[in-house]
């Protein structure tokens, strides 16, 4: 229930979907979009965009006003390693961080990331977890190679 309701409460967000039981994804949200999700029972507000790009309101100050745990991992071209990977899947496995909105601009990056959590925590074969994160907004090669490299090499969650 509170999974369709904080899905509801994002309705209007580029590629908003809810992969998981805990976690909803999407692109940029709205002020007013943050607020409702909070209101809908948003525990953690993960944003993998980097703090330089634009950005229609202030997040962390948002975040922090409505008590609402915010974790920033900046992922790009230059951050598409093991590190970042494991900072992002050490908040998507803290059952304390549930329900989760994790986004970037489009869901692009969310997807990339998401495809050794699909694969390593939920047990999903790599077909079913790549057309899932495409459902999330995967687009990007990139970012489909990051996260089937992740998986190959760590083949059951830690």
């Amino acid at each position: 229930m509170k999974d369709e309701a904080l899905l509801a409460a994002l309705a209007g967000i580029v590629n908003a979907c809810g992969p998981l039981p805990g976690l909803v994804t999407g692109g940029q949200p709205s002020d007013a979009q943050v607020r409702a999700a909070h209101s809908a029972g948003m525990a953690t507000l993960l944003d993998i965009r980097d703090p330089m790009e634009p950005r229609p309101f202030d997040e962390p100050a948002l975040a922090a006003a409505l008590g609402v745990r915010y974790v920033n991992i900046p992922v790009s071209g230059a951050t598409l390693d093991d590190g970042t990977m494991e900072r992002i899947l050490a908040v998507l496995r803290d059952a304390s961080a549930t329900p989760v909105f994790f986004h970037c601009g489009s869901g692009n990056r969310v997807g990339g990331a998401l495809i050794p959590y699909f694969m390593r925590d939920h047990g999903m074969e790599e077909d079913d977890a790549i057309a899932l994160a495409m459902r999330v907004g995967l687009r990007g090669a990139d970012l489909l190679h990051w996260g089937l490299e992740y998986a190959s090499r760590h083949p059951s969650s830690s």
